[in-house]
């Protein structure tokens, strides 16, 4: 019995320790990242994106309006499963340096923009497009909760299957640069449409 006693301080320190190992920080848990075009739930929202492109402008060719970068699309939904109205908190892109880029506050151009106050009804989804202007590569979407506390990132691959490239002209191999970049409409010159 003498020994259970005097164990019994040892195995509380023991125990005590391991419950607080500072290697193990709370305020830095992995964020669950998801595909694009997946689901991604957190809090009372599932976001998904429907739909992204990259473009080198946006409007008419009559008055385009010009990123720094390019414009960033991205068509998305989002699902409200509480009861109560919840507020759309904003998209940011993160780009693989950890670079950050906010959403652009003007929609001018941006067909269905979702715009910058917006909620969504209890038990509805709302979709609308929202925009940056950033530079063309791979990034995470962060999406949060209502209360912002939560986060989940979507991974949003490269991609320039929306480019516009109307009367660009593309060489058909290496050997055909020269046409192609001098403008040339030989048989060495593609266009594209």
């Amino acid at each position: 019995m003498r020994l259970f006693i005097s164990a019994l301080p040892i195995v509380a320190i023991l125990t005590l320790a391991g419950c607080s190992n500072p290697a193990v920080d709370p305020s830095k848990t992995e964020v669950r990242t998801v595909p694009a075009g997946e689901k991604a739930a957190v809090g009372h929202l599932t976001y998904a994106i429907v739909d992204s492109q990259i473009v080198p402008q946006l409007g008419d060719s009559l008055s385009p309006r010009i990123p720094k970068e390019r414009f960033v699309i991205l068509q998305i939904a989002v699902t409200n499963s509480s009861n109560v109205d919840n507020p759309i908190p904003a998209v940011e892109l993160v780009g693989d340096d950890g670079k950050e880029y906010t959403e652009l506050s003007d929609g001018a151009g941006v067909a269905n923009w979702l715009g910058m106050v917006r909620h969504v009804e209890a038990g509805q989804t709302e979709r609308g497009t929202v925009a940056f202007d950033a530079p063309a590569a791979h990034y995470k979407v962060r999406f949060t909760d209502e209360s912002t506390n939560n986060e989940i990132m979507a991974d949003l691959p490269l991609s320039f299957a929306h480019e516009n490239l109307d009367d660009a002209l593309v060489p058909t191999s290496s050997t055909d640069l020269g046409d192609a970049a001098t403008g040339g409409t030989g048989p060495k010159a593609l266009k594209t449409r």
